[in-house]
């Protein structure tokens, strides 16, 4: 008996492990199974996360192509991109699609005024593309009143790496005043580097054949246009040299002075027209109605009387402008720091030995240069209501303007873009984002490279491009490419200008526009302009100027002087309350 149950005792443990593999077996077959139906599933799951991830992170990829209709503003000559590439597919288009899965499909593509009228006809029909860029306030408000564009504040949050967020938090609250209504961020802002004042650009070829000296003052600058008209070194012919060449819009409006503007002569004047500046009670004024802007009218009115101030300039389109400066028929206009890659390198592919050199002329009794700070922010990106991935917006430019500069030192193709002087225009969403000390990092960045004070690789990719061609220009000045000249003399000869220089800024309070503005500001627009131009031209005395600035009090700049006051005072106590 004791045998049976110890055989019945080892009889059941041999069964119940019989039968514990036999279940081992079967819950592991089942296992196997339930792995290959999650193998499926995991798929998803995985192609789920990675969607979710794309949706929320700067740099996530889609699993599949995301694709958005855009508002192209196009640059002129199809931006110089090479031959076959197109605003829907070129090499910052293939770059996005590789790294974020994205592709833009344009609904139209128009330059300038022409694509501001698409934008027109596109907001009147309430039939906006997925994405767009505009350049006026006024698009942006009613796009935001009609309820049209997504909030991306979430979107900012979330989808902006980093290093950008660090770029916008560099131009302080500014940046986001305009753009943000009842706390909710409307549109993702360009961010305007700082440029400086104007630099002087002139003929130094010209000024070695009549042994000038390089000018420091106003009075030095007016003496060697004045010896270039009378004397003609650039063998034009008697009286056929044109002095000082100036757009008819005199003075450039928030801050940013374009090319052929007379900004700095103003300044001379502490004179800031078109600017909304502090007086000396710390009140917001506009810069074109102070008597100092009276003073400066009255010195333009002798240029001009001289023939110092091209007497054309009311006649001169920007294209016309830049065929005189091209071909040799003047040797002196106000300019930024990058005229080298246009018009100048135009000009020495017409004449070789065309040597301009960048100037900066002082305007203060101590040898300092006084200007105006500039609208840290010009053009919006928007998005429109309903769109299922209004954040490809800050994904594109966080690749663009963080990975791509600041990470990725393989593309070769974007590389030789900057190389062969390919406009930023050929970027899909049109807009730059980055330090507003860009320019002098650069600067920095590039010397030290080409002193060997840091290595080459370090730099940012757009860093190294140029690097490389002020580098191919510094072996072989003589027998140069054109744009390797362009962008030494840009980026290194122009640049040091500003790095060497003596700078005052006179800080710009405002850049919106009031609901006042929104109505009228056009007609005090004209006003303005036109009294300016009489008084330059001596259609009008120079006292024409008092009658003009009352005048722009009574058509209603007085209203708008206070609610532009209002507004600031609102930025500033909103500020204080953030501190």
């Amino acid at each position: 008996m004791l045998f049976r149950s110890t055989m019945n005792s080892g009889g059941r443990k041999m069964r119940k492990k019989f039968s514990l593999v036999i279940i081992i077996f079967y819950i592991m077959s089942g296992i196997n199974g339930c792995f290959s139906i999650s193998n499926a599933e995991k798929k998803v799951a995985d192609k789920t996360k990675q969607y979710e991830e794309a949706c929320s992170t700067p740099f996530g990829r889609y699993p599949e192509t995301i694709t958005y209709t855009l508002g192209k503003m196009t640059g002129v000559n199809n931006s110089n991109m090479p031959a076959g590439d197109t605003y829907e597919n070129n090499a910052y288009t293939r770059y996005l699609k590789e790294k974020l899965n994205v592709q833009n499909i344009d609904a139209f593509e128009a330059t300038d005024n022409d694509y501001n009228n698409m934008i027109t006809m596109a907001i009147s029909s309430k039939d906006i593309p997925d994405v767009m860029l505009i350049d006026d306030y006024e698009y942006l408000k009613l796009l935001v009143k009609n309820d049209m564009i997504e909030d991306l504040t979430e979107v900012y949050k979330e989808c902006a790496s980093d290093r950008i967020k660090a770029i916008y938090s560099g131009y302080g609250d500014t940046v986001f005043n305009n753009i943000t209504f009842n706390g909710k961020l409307m549109a993702l802002p360009e961010t305007n580097i700082e440029y400086g004042p104007n630099w002087l650009w002139l003929r130094k070829d010209w000024m070695d054949k009549l042994g000038l000296e390089p000018p420091k003052t106003l009075a030095d600058a007016e003496n060697i246009i004045r010896q270039f008209i009378e004397k003609d070194p650039g063998e034009n012919g008697s009286g056929k040299t044109i002095g000082l060449v100036c757009s008819p819009e005199i003075t450039s409006k928030n801050g940013y002075s374009y090319m052929t503007q007379a900004d700095i002569i103003f300044a001379n004047f502490n004179s800031y027209p078109k600017q909304w500046i502090e007086d000396e009670n710390g009140n917001a004024v506009y810069g074109s109605v102070q008597p100092a802007a009276k003073d400066a009218l009255a010195h333009m009115n002798k240029l001009y009387n001289e023939g110092i101030l091209d007497k054309q300039f009311l006649l001169r389109a920007q294209n016309n402008i830049e065929e005189l400066i091209i071909n040799g028929q003047c040797g002196s206009f106000f300019g930024l720091w990058w005229a080298p890659n246009n018009p100048l390198i135009e000009s020495k592919r017409v004449n070789e030995k065309a040597d301009w050199q960048p100037y900066l002329i002082s305007t203060n009794a101590d040898g300092s240069t006084s200007f105006c700070t500039q609208n840290p922010s010009s053009k919006y990106l928007v998005v429109r209501k309903g769109y299922k991935h209004p954040e490809i917006v800050m994904k594109i430019n966080s690749v663009l303007f963080d990975y791509l500069r600041c990470t990725d030192e393989s593309l070769k193709e974007i590389g030789d873009y900057y190389k062969e002087n390919v406009d930023p225009t050929a970027r899909p969403l049109g807009i730059n984002v980055d330090y507003q000390d860009a320019l002098i990092r650069g600067y920095e960045n590039i010397t030290n490279a080409l002193n060997d004070k840091i290595e080459p690789y370090s730099l940012q990719l757009i860093e190294y491009s140029y690097y490389e061609q002020c580098k191919r220009y510094l072996e072989n000045p003589d027998d140069a490419f054109l744009e390797d000249w362009a962008a030494y003399t840009s980026r290194i000869t122009s640049t040091s200008v500003l790095y060497n220089a003596n700078l005052k800024r006179v800080k710009g309070v405002f850049f919106g526009e009031t609901d006042t503005m929104t109505r009228i500001w056009w007609k005090l627009e004209e006003l303005e302009s036109e009294a300016y131009l009489k008084i330059i031209t001596g259609e009008e005395p120079i006292d024409y100027f008092d009658k003009f600035s009352a005048e722009w009090y009574k058509q209603g700049g007085d209203k708008i002087v206070e609610e532009v006051n209002k507004e600031v005072k609102s930025y500033k106590e909103q500020k204080n309350v953030s501190n």
